[in-house]
């Protein structure tokens, strides 16, 4: 069968006609500029699900439209979560050093290993879950957090069921409609049928009421959560592990903010007893090293995580990395292996307090203005409610009048309805001057 473009987004059968005889030959047609050439293959069903576009790329659109529109304006980003401190010097100057070392015969490596080199495997295994059991061939070096996701979903397929909190970073749920779990968008809700969205707001403290939360194969869960910036206690997270255990489920941890945790909450899962045998931690080198550019994550699946057959979770990971995957740059691992060195970590650690300071004087603005704020304690974020608005109203006044970037709750979820996420990541003086617009314009 022959097809036809009849518009930029819809072929149409030439063999298939409206009425007898009738072919598609209109004025409006013909005087239609063509682009590309329709193919028989039918897209995929899924992608069809998909609302709109990707939460942070939509932004960016938006703030382009508005650079065009004022030209002139100082504008400033808080809010896709992009570090802007440089990056130490002794860890750039191990990346540089592994880069010349390319250009020798002595230096020169070509692919590495899949699953990572197993020196960091180990530094992860020791600087980030001493005493927690966890082994270096458990760690699976990727090229960051975000992708990780998306393999495991592709590791658990389409036929189980998932919940995320609500809200949460929205890759989990449009990474599980384009895999085919999510069933269909209920426009009313702004919600999948087959999504259990855990509600996660300061009616409860952050955290899910398990006690009425349907039972699922996977749990997404992150903490300190993006976007709220709530870390998750101690009692919390092992009510989590043994709701995971009584109903046979696993979760998926994104501990991606742990760096940031202030006070004695949970940094890992595997602080909890039992994680091991229901949780897989996905955790990156983004936020706490500035490698949103370098991309450097991994994952954690332990040994001890079965499937209901009992086979182990880890080897069909290792099988789904090495087919889809060829391993992290051995530029960037040798940046990783830097920051995990004694003085690396401690210069990362000032980098990161310099970011919290951030959070505090936007989180000590809102405050002052009368706004309930959260966040901006174990997280660079500040999540900000105000009350009978839509969240994408807030982020047009802020944007049009302040001439600031802020990302709308609704985004995340429709718990996130009502809100605001403000990044801290930014340099001192921009935070500085985005609080008194702020104020100047909710005073």
């Amino acid at each position: 069968m022959y097809y036809s473009l009849l518009s930029s987004s819809i072929c149409i059968p030439l063999a298939v006609s409206l009425q007898p005889k009738t072919t598609w030959t209109s004025t409006k047609f013909n005087n239609e500029k063509k682009v590309g050439s329709c193919t028989g293959v039918p897209r995929n069903f899924n992608m069809e699900k998909l609302q709109s576009g990707y939460l942070f790329p939509e932004i960016g659109m938006r703030e382009s439209e508005h650079t065009q529109k004022y030209p002139h304006a100082r504008l400033i980003r808080l809010g896709i979560g992009d570090t802007t401190e440089p990056i130490p010097d002794i860890i750039t100057s191990a990346m540089a050093e592994r880069v010349y070392a390319l250009s020798t015969v002595k230096g020169y490596r070509g692919y590495g290993a899949e699953q990572g080199n197993m020196e960091l495997r180990m530094a992860i295994a020791e600087t980030f879950y001493r005493d927690l059991g966890v082994k270096g061939n458990e760690v699976f070096v990727s090229d960051g957090a975000q992708c990780d996701i998306s393999r495991l979903q592709l590791l658990l397929g389409s036929n189980v069921s998932m919940a995320v909190q609500d809200p949460s970073f929205p890759a989990y749920i449009d990474c599980g409609v384009i895999v085919g779990r999510a069933g269909n968008f209920q426009e009313k809700t702004g919600t999948y049928d087959n999504i259990v969205y855990m509600k996660c707001g300061p009616e409860n403290n952050f955290f899910p009421d398990l006690s009425t939360t349907s039972r699922t194969d996977i749990i997404f869960f992150c903490s300190p959560n993006n976007p709220t910036g709530y870390a998750a206690s101690r009692q919390q997270l092992q009510q989590l592990v043994d709701f995971a255990k009584a109903n046979g489920s696993m979760i998926i941890y994104d501990s991606a903010y742990a760096a940031y945790v202030t006070d004695d909450s949970p940094r890992s899962i595997f602080e909890i007893p039992g994680a091991k045998e229901v949780a897989i931690e996905i955790s990156s080198f983004s936020k706490f090293a500035g490698f949103t550019g370098v991309r450097l994550g991994w994952t954690v699946v332990p040994e001890e995580l079965l499937y209901s057959n009992g086979f182990p979770v880890m080897k069909d990971y290792n099988r789904i990395v090495c087919t889809c995957f060829n391993g992290a740059s051995s530029v960037a691992q040798a940046g990783g292996l830097a920051c995990l060195s004694k003085e690396g970590y401690r210069a990362l650690t000032t980098v990161v307090d310099y970011y919290m300071g951030n959070a505090e004087i936007l989180f000590d603005a809102f405050s002052s203005l009368g706004l309930k704020a959260y966040g901006g304690k174990n997280a660079p974020y500040v999540w900000v409610h105000f009350p009978g608005m839509s969240s994408w109203d807030v982020f047009n006044e802020i944007l049009e009048k302040t001439h600031i970037v802020t990302i709308p709750g609704r985004g995340f979820g429709p718990g996130g309805e009502g809100y605001v996420r403000v990044s801290g990541f930014g340099h001192r003086e921009r935070i500085l001057e985005a609080s008194m617009r702020l104020k100047n314009l909710y005073k």
